[in-house]
């Protein structure tokens, strides 16, 4: 045991309780290590194990399936598999079948597009953190066309967290005339702040609709929606157990489903449709949201990655990313170059209360003068480690951790040649050298400590 190790150990010493994934690391994903990666990717995508893989295989290799929109034998046997499967999606988030539906999408960004296209928008509000991905940002184009009032929550530095004072002044002002839907993360994708859940019922107080997106947070914390009601809960599957990719979910009320209405139907969703009679009836309940043939070859495959994960436990899960994530960011935050400039600046929480794995930072030289964020993925690709850099498709984090204000993204955006077409270079230039990203180092459920450790080493490799 390394004297690293061991200084560890003393200040977590509740990583102990984790080894069961250092030793299904050893069998399940052992090629991590068969091929020297050190992965730190998480929010990205999960990594699959082996054994889902198998799993899937021999389900697959046994077994005939045909498209269930029938009832012919080989429809029956998908149609059993793809019901048992939403079926166990709510039972692992603890979701009461009687009053909430798990849909089928492509992933998170298309359960959310479901909401933006269908809700009623019209003399409502649409409220939102700075903090959320662009596939809920997008949603406001669903809602300025349909005359909705807009508002963003700002994330104020150095934690990125809200003004609680602020947000609760917005909630106390819905709508009289219209519906209202306030979005945000349960899990930052840029900071990792974990935003409380509890305003889940403070918006409902004030007769709000709530979207949750837990694409970032489910991959290492349980979300138990027995203790807390979102109307609508977005999912990317393979951002919990890696495989299968292109499939997610919407986990919906079904008092807030009633509400949506979708502006065009497909195969799948209908019950009745007539070419001469211009007429159709949406079917009841999920399918009308599922347009044409479900992914009926690879929905199994989510019951074995979710049965997977509650072998491991979300307990061992936190504990495992928690630890490894205060060790990262003490001995990150600790490097100091000879001049005293420090390393680096954690866009974020720099302690691991109400945060999840991922450390956002920006990289200086010596004389303070921020590194390229793309010159430290390229230098980190040369050691094998798997680092993601840019805004993470939050531009709203991103501007407020980047410094990058509204007076330079209007006179940038009301450029004439930027009416129509800008490109990633023309935006740099827009803001005045800034920069324009950052480095997101994921702490996932399967990183160890000596993962850690060649990160801290590769980190020490730009001291001067």
């Amino acid at each position: 045991m390394s004297t690293e190790f061991e200084t560890f150990l003393q200040k977590y010493p509740t990583y102990k309780q984790t080894e069961k994934i250092d030793e299904l690391r050893k069998t399940d994903y052992a090629r991590l290590d068969a091929g020297e990666h050190v992965y730190f990717d998480y929010t990205g995508g999960g990594i699959y194990a082996e054994s889902q893989i198998q799993q899937h295989y021999q389900l697959l290799k046994e077994n005939v399936f045909g498209n269930p929109h029938s009832t012919n034998p080989t429809s029956q046997a998908a149609t059993h598999l793809v019901e048992g499967t939403r079926e166990y999606i709510l039972k692992f988030f603890n979701a009461d079948p009687d009053e909430y539906l798990a849909i089928f999408t492509s992933n998170a960004s298309g359960a959310l597009k479901l909401i933006g296209e269908s809700y009623p928008f019209a003399n409502g509000r649409y409220l939102l953190t700075f903090d959320n991905h662009n596939s809920v940002n997008g949603i406001r184009e669903f809602a300025h066309t349909r005359g909705a009032e807009v508002t963003y929550i700002p994330v104020e530095l150095p934690d990125m967290r809200v003004d609680a004072s602020q947000l609760e002044a917005e909630l106390a002002r819905p709508s009289k005339t219209g519906d209202n839907l306030f979005a945000f993360p349960a899990q930052s994708n840029f900071s990792s702040v974990k935003h409380p859940l509890e305003w889940i019922e403070k918006a409902h107080a004030h007769g709000w609709d709530v979207l949750v997106d837990a694409a970032a947070f489910v991959p290492t914390s349980k979300l138990d929606l027995s203790q807390v009601k979102p109307d609508f809960v977005p999912i990317s599957f393979y951002k919990i157990f890696g495989y299968p990719t292109g499939l997610g979910a919407l986990l919906a009320r079904k008092s807030a489903l009633a509400k949506l209405h979708r502006p065009w139907f497909a195969g799948g969703t209908i019950t009745v449709a007539s070419v001469m009679g211009d007429k159709y009836y949406l079917a009841d309940g999920a399918p009308a949201f599922e347009d044409g043939t479900l992914d009926y070859l690879n929905i199994p495959a989510l019951e074995i990655g979710l049965k997977h994960i509650e072998s491991i436990g979300y307990d061992v899960i936190s504990e495992r990313v928690k630890t490894l994530t205060g060790w990262l960011l003490e001995n990150l935050t600790s490097m100091k170059h000879s001049t005293g400039v420090p390393l680096v600046r954690v866009f974020g929480p720099t302690t691991t209360e109400g945060r999840g794995g991922a450390v956002t930072v920006n990289f200086y030289d010596k004389d303070d003068v921020a590194l390229d964020h793309r010159f430290v993925e390229s230098e980190a690709n040369k050691v094998n480690i798997s680092l993601r850099t840019g805004c993470f498709c939050n531009p709203g984090a991103g501007e407020v951790a980047l410094g990058i204000s509204r007076v330079e993204l209007d006179v940038c955006f009301t450029r004439p040649e930027h009416k129509d077409v800008m490109s990633i270079d023309e935006f740099r230039k827009c803001i005045d050298g800034k920069s324009s990203g950052a480095v997101r180092i994921s702490v996932g459920p399967f990183t160890n400590f000596n993962d850690v450790q060649a990160l801290l080493t590769f980190a020490r490799g730009l001291l001067k």
